[in-house]
C-alpha cells in the first residue's frame, strides 16, 4: 500500500479504509459486485500548481529536528544575512544619486554639470535598468543557482564603484549607474527565492521583510557617510560591501530545493541538514524525502507518455504555468503593490529629499534632514520585520496608506499656507510629518511588495515570475523619479503632494477590499487561496 504522500505525488487520493473493508466483506455476492465494478479514480485533491507549490513548505506533521528552537533558527538567519550583505551593497548604489545630485546642480563639478533634465536621468537611470537584469534574472538563477547567482552579482557592483570613484565625463557617470541598476535586475530572482526555499513557515514572513531593511540600511549608510565625506571618496569606501557580501555567501550553502531540481540529492540533503540548525541528514530524512517528492511533482504531472513533444507543444507546456490564477491573481496584487509604493510619494521624497527640504525651509540642514530621513525609514523598517508575524501584513499596510496620505496631505497644505503668508515661520512641520511619512511607509506598503513575492508565487513560476515583477516595480520607480521634476513644474510641489495623497487613499480602499493575510500561512495554503480554495 502506498503512502498518502505518494499517492498525493502521483495526482490520486485513495480510500485507503474503503479499500480494507471491500477486501473483508463476507458477502460473496456483494464481493462479486465489488470486483466486477470498474475502477473510478477519485478527483485529485490537489491541483498542479498547488502541488507545485508544495516545495520548501514543510508540513506541520514532519518530526522537527532534536535541538532547540533557537539552534534551528539560527542558521536559517546566518544565511539570510548572508544574503542581505548583498542587498546592502546594492542599497547603497540607490542611495547615491540622492547625495550627489545636490554637488552636480551646485556647479561644484565642473566637467559634471547637469541641466535640471539630465538631471531626472541622473536619479532615475539605474531603476529603468533594472527590468533589463530582471529578463535574465529567473534563467540565470535556475542555470546557476541561487548561491552562486548571488555571489556573482558582486562583480559588476564592484566596478561600478571603480568607475563612479574616478569618472570625469556624463555618460561614465549614467554608465557606472546603469550598470548598478543592471545588477540590481540579476540580484532579484536570486535573493526572493533563496529565503523563501531555506526557511520554515513560522520564520519565513520575518525574516523575507529584512530584504527590504537590508536596502534601506545601504541607503542610510550614504545619506550618514554624506555628511562627512564628498562623493567620491563614499564611492571608494562602497567598493569593501560587495567584498564583504561575496566572502559570507560563500560560506552558506545553496537552496536545498534547486539542489534537489537538479538532482545533487546528497548536496541538498547535507544543505537541509544543515539550514535545520546543523544536525545530521538523519534528522531532516522526513523532510528531505517529502521535499524530493514535492521537486519530483512538476515531472511527473508533466510528463507525456508514448512520443515526444513538438516545439510548439513545449512552448505552450512552459507557458501554461502563467496562464493560471496562481500565477496571474498574485502578479496582479505584488504589481499594484508597487505601483502605490512608488507613486504614494515616498520614492521622490527619498531620490531628491535634499533640494525638498531646501524648498520648504526645513529647520536643520538639508543633508542632516536626509540623514534623518534614512534613520525613520530604517526604524519603520525595523518595525515591521519585528511586528509583521504578530500583526500580519494587511494592518500594517493599512495603516501605513493612511499614514502617509495624512503626512503628504499636512505638507502641502502648510506648503500653500506658507507661500500665501510668509509670516508663517512653522518649519518643524513639513520636517516632522515627512520624516513621518518616510517612517509610516517603511512600516507598511514600501515594504510589502518585497515580502509577498517571495511567497505567493507557485515554485515552478517562482523565479522567473519573481525577477518580472521586482522588474514592474523599478519601472514604475523610473517613472516616479523621472516625472517628478514635471509635475512639479505643472501643479507645483503641494499639488504633487496632494496627487500622493490621492494614490495612498485609493491604495488604503484596494488593499481593504482584495489583499488576502498571508502571514502564518504556508505556501501550499497561499497558493490555494489564488486557486480559489476556501
Amino acid at each position: 500500500m502506498k503512502s498518502s504522500r505518494e499517492n498525493i505525488v502521483h495526482g490520486e487520493v485513495v480510500d485507503e479504509a474503503a479499500s480494507e473493508d471491500h477486501g473483508g466483506t463476507d458477502n460473496p455476492a456483494l464481493a462479486v459486485e465489488i470486483a466486477n465494478e470498474p475502477v473510478m479514480p477519485k478527483k485529485p485533491e490537489f491541483s498542479e500548481e498547488e502541488l507545485r507549490s508544495m516545495v520548501a513548505d514543510k508540513p506541520a506533521d514532519l518530526p522537527q529536528p532534536p535541538v532547540s528552537k533557537l539552534r534551528r533558527a539560527a542558521p536559517q538567519v546566518l544565511a539570510t544575512m548572508a544574503k542581505n550583505l548583498l542587498l546592502l551593497a546594492y542599497g547603497m548604489t540607490i542611495g547615491f544619486p540622492t547625495i550627489v545630485i545636490p554637488t552636480l546642480q551646485n556647479g561644484e563639478e565642473p566637467n559634471l554639470q547637469l541641466t535640471p533634465e539630465q538631471i531626472s536621468w541622473f536619479s532615475s537611470i539605474n531603476l529603468i535598468c533594472v527590468p533589463i537584469g530582471g529578463l535574465l534574472s529567473g534563467a540565470l538563477t535556475n542555470f546557476m543557482g541561487r548561491k552562486k547567482a548571488m555571489m556573482l552579482v558582486n562583480l559588476p557592483i564592484l566596478i561600478a564603484w571603480i568607475m563612479l570613484r574616478y569618472t570625469q565625463s556624463i555618460p561614465l557617470l549614467y554608465f557606472s549607474l546603469a550598470l548598478t541598476g543592471f545588477t540590481g535586475g540579476l540580484l532579484e530572482a536570486p535573493v526572493l527565492t533563496y529565503v523563501a526555499e531555506i526557511t520554515t513557515p513560522e520564520m519565513r514572513g520575518m525574516l523575507a521583510s529584512t530584504s527590504s531593511m537590508s536596502i534601506i540600511a545601504g541607503t542610510f549608510i550614504q545619506f550618514v557617510l554624506a555628511t562627512v565625506l564628498p562623493w567620491r571618496d563614499i564611492a571608494a569606501y562602497n567598493i569593501i560591501a560587495p567584498v564583504i557580501a561575496f566572502c559570507c555567501l560563500f560560506l552558506v550553502p545553496d537552496s536545498p530545493y534547486w539542489l534537489a531540481t537538479k538532482g545533487r540529492d546528497a548536496e541538498a540533503h547535507k544543505s537541509l541538514a544543515w539550514l535545520r540548525g546543523w544536525v545530521t541528514p538523519a534528522d531532516v530524512q522526513e523532510e528531505f524525502d517529502y521535499l524530493l517528492e514535492t521537486v519530483k511533482t512538476p515531472n511527473i504531472m508533466g510528463s507525456l507518455s508514448n512520443g515526444q513533444m513538438t516545439k510548439m507543444e513545449v512552448f505552450k507546456n512552459n507557458l501554461k504555468p502563467y496562464t493560471r490564477a496562481t500565477f496571474i491573481k498574485p502578479f496582479i496584487l505584488v504589481s499594484a503593490a508597487f505601483f502605490f509604493g512608488h507613486f504614494s510619494g515616498m520614492t521622490t521624497l527619498q531620490t531628491y529629499s535634499v533640494s525638498i527640504f531646501e524648498q520648504l525651509g526645513a529647520p536643520i540642514d538639508p543633508f542632516l534632514a536626509t540623514m534623518l530621513l534614512g534613520l525613520v525609514q530604517l526604524t519603520g523598517t525595523l518595525l515591521c520585520v519585528i511586528a509583521v508575524h504578530w500583526s500580519g501584513k494587511r494592518p500594517l499596510t493599512l495603516i501605513s496608506t493612511v499614514g502617509a496620505a495624512i503626512c503628504f496631505g499636512v505638507t502641502a497644505t502648510y506648503d500653500i499656507v506658507r507661500r500665501h503668508d510668509p509670516t508663517v515661520t512653522a518649519s518643524w512641520v513639513p520636517l516632522t510629518f515627512l520624516l513621518s511619512s518616510a517612517f509610516l511607509t517603511h512600516m507598511g506598503i514600501r515594504l510589502l511588495p518585497w515580502i509577498l513575492i517571495g511567497e505567493v508565487f507557485p515554485a515552478d513560476v517562482r523565479g522567473m515570475a519573481s525577477g518580472a515583477a521586482s522588474s514592474v516595480g523599478y519601472i514604475f520607480g523610473f517613472l516616479a523619479n523621472k516625472t517628478h521634476f514635471s509635475l512639479v513644474s505643472a501643479v507645483t510641489l503641494a499639488g504633487t503632494f496632494y496627487i500622493y495623497v490621492g494614490v495612498s487613499l485609493t491604495a488604503t480602499v484596494l488593499f481593504y477590499i482584495f489583499m488576502p493575510e498571508t502571514e502564518g500561512r504556508t505556501l501550499l495554503e497561499v497558493t490555494r487561496h489564488f486557486a480559489g480554495h476556501k
